[in-house]
């Protein structure tokens, strides 16, 4: 069980607050009798209601001590070997690889979209709208949540990282 005030990865929300656990309103007039955590996304503004006991992914998001070791081992942190210009086959593995909730997939696959983007750019092409999108939806959780446990601006992140590996 989490505590109010905790940090978490809820789904796809990416980082969340908790800002209560209690039996909300709604529930009562349902004559529900459960606890439920009233999370707030940190980079939206609106409030959701969780039953504690609830199925969905969720997580504690990673420690600063942790944020640090994982952008030092960045550099290490291979590309995925997705293939082929099937779209929609392209689009699944990028959704199952951001499904994971996992920093070092979220990483792979930021690095996987970005080299393949530059050799579309080498062949004077423009890189994948499939590609763009992701990379965008896999940095946003990534940086979303490394902000937060170091305790910077989402905005200070790609900085911070160049800083500590180099470019």
């Amino acid at each position: 069980m989490y505590n109010i005030n905790d940090f978490i990865i809820y789904g796809s929300t990416g980082v969340c607050k908790i800002e209560d656990i209690c039996t909300p309103d709604f529930a009562k007039e349902l004559g529900i009798d459960k606890l439920y955590y009233k999370i707030s996304p940190v980079y939206r503004s609106e409030t959701i209601y969780i039953p504690i006991d609830t199925k969905n992914y969720m997580r504690p998001i990673v420690t600063k001590e942790e944020a640090e070791d994982l952008i030092s081992k960045m550099p290490q942190i291979k590309e995925s070997d997705f293939e082929g210009k099937d779209h929609r086959a392209l689009a699944e593995k990028y959704k199952l690889s951001i499904k994971t909730h996992e920093c070092e997939d979220l990483i792979s696959l930021i690095k996987t979209v970005y080299f393949r983007s530059q050799d579309m750019i080498s062949q004077g092409k423009k890189p994948g709208q499939t590609d763009m999108q992701y990379m965008k939806q896999a940095e946003d959780l990534l940086y979303g949540e490394l902000a937060v446990a170091l305790e910077i601006s989402i905005k200070e992140v790609r900085k911070y990282i160049e800083n500590k590996i180099g470019k």
